[in-house]
């Protein structure tokens, strides 16, 4: 569904809120030429207390930490941003819905340098549904490898959440999608499993859960620290610092991806090979159930994860 169908008509950008389609920069911004921007994607779920946003408070966290290798100032604080975002939820009536702000060096100059490039940031709030369609929450997906490899922290820092990396994640996904997967799998540049385009990703293997640390160049995601404390809390075991190679894919009992878009997806096939029974595995469905009863608030858990609208 594109933008013009959603019933959406106010952006918050640089402390006032203006109409959707005022919300515009010029076309010599430095951002739109180097990528340098930072960003954030967090849920709203339409609670059994009202509409919630899942856990906001370490999205901003990351946004502002995202900042500081781009030695990018933005001039709002925490408290401003939270109330702007959740005005901008109630005065369009949205239940449940996806907030993405965004901070990025505006227009000035275009050198390489930002120098004089002010901080603009905006924050906008639509509906959207499940990231990879419903019918992939219970039945899974297919992905493939790509074989774009993920760069490594020594690069770029992976655990900024910054605009320009995503062409990364670009071309994985195109990849991925133009050979028929719903989705794709980056490697590292050691050649060990990272994570998908946008999503980070999980392993179980006799009634234990693996992932990827974050030395092995991945994000360091709001979801993937959810469902460890989730799995943990259900008494599993959980090894979160791991090297994971690509052939234990193959060999997996089960595979899920975890995003703020993404949730808790199912993944049956990884080039063709078939997971487990090829479908949602027992570990899968039970943390995948665990992790929507909590963000639809059918339980009194977690509430600290909560910032409600």
């Amino acid at each position: 569904m594109g933008f013009d169908e959603m019933d959406v008509d106010t952006i918050w950008m640089d402390g006032e809120f203006v109409d959707w389609d005022d919300a515009q920069i010029h076309v010599l911004t430095h951002g739109l030429h180097y990528g340098t921007g930072i960003f954030e994607g967090a849920r709203c779920y339409d609670t059994e207390e009202g509409p919630a946003i899942f856990r906001w408070e370490e999205h901003l966290e990351r946004l502002y930490q995202s900042a500081k290798p781009y030695e990018m100032e933005i001039g709002h604080d925490a408290e401003e941003l939270t109330e702007a975002t959740l005005e901008l939820v109630r005065s369009q009536d949205l239940a449940s819905c996806y907030i993405r702000p965004v901070a990025f060096y505006g227009y000035d100059s275009l050198g390489v340098s930002p120098g004089d490039c002010p901080t603009r940031i905006a924050i906008a709030a639509w509906p959207w549904g499940t990231y990879l369609g419903e019918d992939a929450l219970e039945n899974g997906i297919e992905v493939m490898v790509s074989s774009w490899r993920k760069h490594a922290s020594s690069q770029i820092p992976t655990n900024a959440k910054t605009t320009g990396l995503y062409v990364n994640s670009m071309l994985a996904g195109e990849e991925a999608r133009r050979n028929g997967y719903a989705e794709a799998i980056v490697l590292n540049k050691e050649g060990d499993v990272a994570e998908g385009p946008g999503e980070n990703i999980f392993m179980v293997r006799d009634g234990e859960i693996y992932t990827p640390g974050l030395s092995e160049s991945i994000l360091d995601g709001i979801t993937r620290k959810t469902v460890i404390t989730l799995a943990e809390d259900l008494g599993y075991t959980v090894h979160d610092r791991e090297s994971i190679s690509r052939g234990e894919l193959n060999t997996a009992d089960e595979l899920f991806f975890t995003g703020s878009a993404a949730e808790v997806t199912p993944i049956r096939k990884v080039d063709n090979v078939v997971i487990g029974d090829g479908d949602r595995g027992p570990v899968t469905e039970e943390i995948q159930s665990k992790f929507f009863e909590v963000v639809e608030r059918r339980t009194d858990e977690y509430d600290e994860w909560f910032t409600y609208v």
